[in-house]
């Protein structure tokens, strides 16, 4: 008598090499992925799994998280690892963002009117997209502040939607503020923001 076939699991989830390949993936694909899904981005029509932070990534995102929800003024609301759909077939999930705070609480992908500020934190693998590509995006989509924070020693960059536009006519990110010690700001609230608050 042979035995049974002991039955294997289907594995994790991954996306569709034929629809990767066509680049046909859209934000509605994101509302039905499985709970077993890793955290994915959609670019362009092609989803894309992102790395795992580090422990000291997610060390300043959890300090600035709680310096920020300590001030945030009653509009706004903290979030952190949202989608925000910036396209039909792109979606980003900043580090920490600040959304209005009418927003309802079962939304997962939120406007990019929604958002007052998207945070990213710099990581090795993630360099190249946190400095040129997501500020591009968020830019183009009128997300008007974004933070970019660089690790080892943390630095923070801020800008905000200027009247430079780019090649192809999108607006553009101007840098209005950026240190090592201490950032002040009046946009989106008045913000007096001590670095060594936010560094591990």
């Amino acid at each position: 008598m042979s035995a049974e076939p002991i039955p294997t699991s289907p594995g994790p989830w991954c996306p569709d090499p034929m629809r990767q390949q066509r680049a046909d993936y859209t934000l509605e694909d994101l509302l039905t992925l499985p709970d077993d899904a890793p955290r994915v981005e959609l670019v362009d029509g092609v989803i894309q799994v992102t790395p795992s932070p580090t422990l000291g990534h997610q060390d300043i995102s959890f300090l600035l998280r709680l310096w920020l929800h300590s001030r945030v003024p009653d509009h706004l609301r903290v979030a952190q690892a949202v989608g925000v759909g910036l396209s039909r077939n792109t979606s980003r999930q900043p580090d920490l963002l600040l959304c209005r705070a009418d927003v309802p609480s079962d939304r997962s992908t939120l406007r990019p009117s929604d958002v007052a500020l998207a945070v990213e934190i710099v990581s090795p693998g993630t360099r190249r997209i946190d400095r040129f590509a997501k500020p591009g995006e968020y830019a183009a989509a009128g997300i008007p502040f974004y933070w970019r924070i660089e690790q080892d020693p943390v630095h923070v960059y801020a800008y905000r939607i200027g009247d430079r536009v780019g090649p192809g006519g999108e607006r553009q990110y101007e840098l209005v503020a950026d240190g090592p010690d201490v950032i002040e700001l009046t946009e989106p609230f008045d913000i007096k923001l001590p670095i060594a608050q936010i560094t591990p």
